[in-house]
């Protein structure tokens, strides 16, 4: 039984999050009305003028705009693959059917995670990046969906997207699940593969388009705005914490914080993937935790 000081404590401490999360859902409706004012769709245009470049027959990483614009694309050339048929319509076509498929990434997030008390505290903590991410069109809405997901097959996609994704793999490393983690591999080597036969030339170009230079000027809160080795080291003690607890019910959140935060060029919004760590991936018959643990399905339960 607890004490009357702790039971007083956590009663405090849960209405002061309570308060932050009303807070911080306050200024994420605030945030989402300017972005609807002032840039609805911005990096959309991103991933449609990729898909434009594709159908004309040039070169995909050789753009007009500059890495601290939204229109510059950085990822690799599976998005712009996929945004080939949407870049025959006007743009606002295809920029509506894009936000339909963001917004519905976005509620089979929440119905994936579920709607707990702890769900609702963290959407009005990511408030702010949720409703950034949902009105400029974000393809980290879909990467979130599918980091929620946790399958092999879904982080391997998510990997093809936005790349760091990949580290939350760490998470069937530390609880010896060779064969997800095998599976997982398997699929990135797959849809790499895919990619190369639907556009060698993005493909091959891709390894040397990528540069920490794409860190640009923009805001970055990320650890390798203090510095590279403040980054270099965060990622490798990252790892280490993520394996360490990925036997454990925390697992799987450290993992998805390693993967977002360990990014060099980290903007709010990409914290909404945060969402992702509230439910861990289902357990699979082939996972082999260590002994005496049993493996936790969510971590919001």
């Amino acid at each position: 039984m607890q004490s009357r000081p702790v039971a007083a404590g956590r009663s405090v401490l849960r209405a002061a999050v309570a308060t932050l999360a009303a807070f911080g859902f306050v200024i994420g409706v605030q945030v989402t009305l300017i972005h609807l004012q002032t840039d609805p769709l911005a990096d959309v245009r991103a991933y449609y003028d990729a898909g434009a470049r594709l159908n004309a027959g040039l070169p995909l990483y050789e753009q007009p705009a500059g890495t601290d614009d939204p229109d510059f694309y950085r990822y690799p050339p599976l998005l712009a693959i996929a945004f080939r048929p949407l870049a025959l319509l006007p743009f606002e076509v295809a920029g509506a059917i894009w936000e339909l498929v963001v917004i519905a990434a976005f509620a089979a997030t929440l119905k994936r995670v579920g709607l707990g008390r702890r769900t609702l505290v963290a959407l009005g903590l990511l408030a702010f990046p949720i409703g950034w991410s949902l009105v400029i069109g974000q393809a980290q809405v879909p990467v979130t969906m599918l980091m929620a997901i946790g399958s092999p097959w879904a982080l391997a996609l998510a990997t093809q997207l936005k790349l760091l994704p990949a580290l939350a793999a760490v998470w069937w490393l530390g609880r010896g699940d060779r064969r997800s983690f095998g599976r997982f591999v398997a699929w990135v080597v797959g849809l790499t593969l895919l990619q190369l036969v639907l556009e060698p030339r993005g493909s091959l170009a891709f390894p040397s388009f990528l540069s920490l230079e794409q860190v640009g000027g923009v805001r970055n809160w990320g650890f390798y705005a203090i510095s590279p080795l403040v980054w270099l080291a965060f990622v490798a003690v990252g790892t280490v914490v993520a394996l360490r607890l990925a036997p454990t019910r925390y697992g799987w959140a450290a993992a998805v914080v390693l993967s977002v935060l360990a990014t060099p060029r980290l903007l709010l919004y990409q914290l909404m993937s945060l969402l992702a760590a509230l439910r861990a991936p289902d357990a699979t018959r082939e996972a082999e935790p260590a002994p005496a643990v049993a493996p936790a399905r969510s971590v919001v339960a």
